[in-house]
């Protein structure tokens, strides 16, 4: 029973019911009956209010869950401190290369005329009031308020907080609680994503609409294009110069790795390919399997390079499309942003997608322009992936190499010090008296 479940909706997931819920939305979409269209407008204003009712629970609870998985061992603490700041540093800087090709391409608008009226455009206050506005009244009121930032804010707290408690029972049992609560909302999001070609429809439906009032699609391939170049700088350019920093050489290392990558690129899910990377990077780049089984999972659940890029390319050019704010400023917020919310995807197949949707829906932004992006997505998700695992293998190599390194300077050090000890002070001084 459960195999036929699991067959009949990995079935549904199929590029062939992504083809015919496409057909299907560009015929309701361009057809005059009116019912019809409205039932498409329906399922894609269903699937925006999943979104919103989802979104921001299970970033929160993924900032929290990542912040509790901290081990109190000395040389484990140093692997998962050092670990957290590469992951931290170079999903930082995927997502600010995004920023720099968006500022270099401009992409140009879709001109979309409806629906626009509903999206605020400015904020009040300036930018200090807009910090100010971060501190939540009460801890619900960024969830009830859809305010994204303090969201993140909240999750970072409480994560910190449940680290600090002192009863060990009392902080497993609060840990094991929010594991719990995000387990929960991960297989509502893999039911979400099983059904997407329903939602895909309904999308489909809305943009054709849209496309018969006038809607011009010019911007699309420059966005696609800022995406994908992102993703290669980061890959190509920015990794390696950070492998060869460390003294590793990193096309070598790329090579070792193209089993897992090969894998990751047509899985589209680096949680599904945590097994071949793991065995890839111990045999062929000479990760220890201390390192590798503890540094590679955790790389898996908040190492998104790829997913950082393409939710900062994709918020900003919607917010752009629908006249909001993309000052330099406010990209600058998003980089951030995207940093954190690519750290809560799930490392599962359309999870940076769905991520950007929930955080556009969570603004009231329209995702009308994510049903043009989607049909093009299974492509951009094979080059996220693999550069996710690409970039999980660079932080397992250079975290191992200095702790080898560590562990060579300890044993130097201790090896020096039974070779030749320190005499006690007052031998010292009768001696050279």
């Amino acid at each position: 029973m459960c195999s036929d479940h699991q067959t009949n909706k990995r079935n549904f997931n199929s590029p062939v019911f992504y083809l015919i819920a496409i057909v299907l939305g560009i015929m309701t979409g361009f057809s005059d009956i009116v019912p019809l269209q409205n039932f498409g407008l329906m399922i894609s204003e269903i699937f925006i209010k999943v979104f919103k009712c989802i979104s921001l629970p299970i970033i929160a609870l993924s900032i929290i869950v990542t912040l509790c998985n901290y081990s109190a061992d000395g040389a484990m603490r140093t692997i998962w401190r050092r670990t957290i700041t590469y992951t931290l540093t170079t999903t930082v800087i995927a997502a600010a290369v995004s920023c720099a090709l968006y500022l270099l391409i401009s992409p140009s608008n879709v001109n979309i005329i409806s629906e626009t009226a509903e999206v605020p455009v400015s904020t009040h206050g300036g930018y200090f009031q807009h910090l100010i506005n971060l501190i939540p009244s009460n801890i619900f009121s960024p969830f009830l308020e859809h305010q994204v930032l303090g969201v993140l804010l909240v999750g970072m707290v409480i994560g910190f907080a449940i680290r600090y408690i002192h009863d060990d029972d009392a902080r497993k049992t609060i840990a094991n609680f929010f594991k719990g609560a995000h387990g929960i909302f991960l297989v509502i999001t893999t039911w979400v994503v099983a059904i997407i070609p329903i939602g895909l429809y309904g999308f489909i439906t809305a943009t054709v609409i849209q496309l018969r009032e006038g809607m011009e699609i010019k911007g699309i391939g420059e966005y696609l294009s800022i995406v994908v170049l992102a993703n290669v700088v980061q890959g190509f350019i920015v990794l390696p110069l950070w492998l060869r920093m460390h003294k590793i050489k990193p096309f070598q290392a790329m090579r070792g790795m193209l089993p897992a990558l090969s894998i990751a690129f047509f899985s589209k899910s680096s949680a599904g390919t945590l097994p071949m990377t793991m065995e890839t990077a111990e045999r062929n780049l000479g990760v220890s399997p201390r390192t590798s089984r503890f540094v590679l999972p955790l790389c898996t659940s908040i190492n998104m390079n790829g997913c950082a890029a393409f939710i900062f390319t994709t918020v900003i050019y919607l917010m752009q499309n629908y006249g909001m704010d993309t000052s330099i400023g406010t990209m600058f917020t998003w980089i951030f942003i995207a940093t954190i919310a690519a750290i809560g995807n799930a490392g599962v197949p359309m999870g940076c997608f769905f991520l950007s949707a929930s955080l556009l829906a969570s603004m009231n932004v329209p995702i009308t322009l994510l049903g043009i992006i989607l049909p093009f997505y299974s492509i951009i998700d094979m080059i996220e992936t693999s550069l996710n695992v690409w970039s999980d293998a660079c932080v397992a190599k250079i975290v191992d190499v200095q702790a080898q390194q560590d562990a060579e300077i300890a044993m130097a050090t201790l090896t020096a010090t039974i070779t030749h000890p320190k005499q006690p002070q007052s031998q010292i001084s009768i001696h050279n008296v």
